[in-house]
């Protein structure tokens, strides 16, 4: 089972890559705001579906943002088939990455509690 799960690793990061690229050098839509970064996609063992996980910096609106590229889902799927030889090319689901913003907010707690914990000393 191990090739199985490296397989799936080769294949979503390939994905990941060819999906970045797709969206920062492609797609043309003025209404795509700020810098936006796929930072992982997670694809279903049977390859049917991909869910493709994005952070957003300077954006004007991330719903937006989402929306258009769930819009662009089928132009961004008919461009991986051509480039990345699979049997099937998974359909897209967008969606948010909350894990930077729920890191940073941590940081944020953590300086919070730090200062607190020298005004106390």
């Amino acid at each position: 089972m191990p090739s199985n799960n490296s397989r799936m690793n080769k294949i979503d990061e390939e994905l990941r890559k060819e999906i970045s690229s797709i969206i920062s050098l492609e797609l043309k839509n003025p209404h795509l705001t700020g810098l936006i970064s796929v930072s992982k996609v997670k694809t279903t063992p049977d390859l049917r579906f991909a869910k493709v996980y994005v952070t957003m910096i300077n954006e004007k609106s991330k719903k937006e943002n989402l929306s258009i590229l769930k819009q662009s889902s089928g132009y961004i799927r008919s461009a991986i088939a051509k480039r990345i030889n699979l049997r099937n090319t998974p359909e897209l689901i967008f969606e948010f990455d909350e894990s930077i913003e729920y890191g940073s907010r941590i940081d944020e707690i953590l300086k919070d509690i730090t200062k607190d914990l020298k005004r106390g000393e």
